[in-house]
């Protein structure tokens, strides 16, 4: 198995996507309604998953229609696993690194995803992190797009291998600007501490 991953960042928020659609309401969910929205199946959030990540005190930002949750995104100030093996993405401290950003089926071609992403890369940047980082797989060409669309730049590449059963990781020149790079998480770069919870949420 060989795979080769995109980082990506952005640093200012498109105006384009900052406003949400009439209906739709935007903001980090309490650990009370994350857990609530878990146990709906088609949210795609697992118990496990969510225990995971509100250990590391990871953030959901999402956009609701009424009572259902319409999309959102995860965002960490950790090594975060990446789901092969024992690896996890480091990355650093001035940076949040965002991740499993989804979309309910329902309300897909809204721009949910890119709205969700733009208010919280604004969020963050005027707390005092320079932005988000993130990657895609270099064969998901769709996602690429996406991501340029919403004004992510790309930075290099991580490229990881199976050898012997066991998964390694190189990352190119670009990736230590941003201090990013794939390893077992003893070995994954130091991250900032995490920042209080967010006060604002959907209604």
């Amino acid at each position: 198995m060989f795979k080769i991953l995109k980082g990506v960042y952005a640093e200012r928020a498109d105006p384009a996507f900052l406003t949400c659609p009439q209906g739709y309401a935007a903001g980090f969910l309490s650990e009370t309604q994350i857990r609530q929205f878990a146990l709906n199946p088609e949210n795609e959030m697992s118990e496990t998953f969510v225990e995971e990540a509100l250990s590391r005190g990871d953030q959901c930002f999402a956009i609701c229609v009424g009572a259902a949750l319409a999309a959102y995104g995860w965002y960490s100030f950790r090594p975060t696993p990446i789901g092969l093996s024992d690896l996890y993405l480091g990355f650093g401290p001035s940076w949040v690194y965002m991740y499993k950003g989804y979309t309910h089926p329902r309300y897909r071609g809204e721009r949910l995803h890119a709205i969700g992403m733009s208010m919280a890369l604004q969020h963050y940047v005027s707390n005092g992190f320079r932005g988000l980082v993130s990657y895609v797989e270099s064969t998901n060409f769709d996602s690429l797009r996406s991501v340029f669309r919403m004004g992510y730049q790309c930075f290099g590449s991580v490229y990881i291998a199976r050898l012997l059963g066991r998964f390694a990781a190189t990352c190119s020149p670009g990736c230590e600007k941003f201090q990013f790079r794939v390893a077992p998480k003893r070995l994954a770069a130091p991250c900032a501490p995490v920042m209080s919870q967010a006060t604002s949420r959907p209604a």
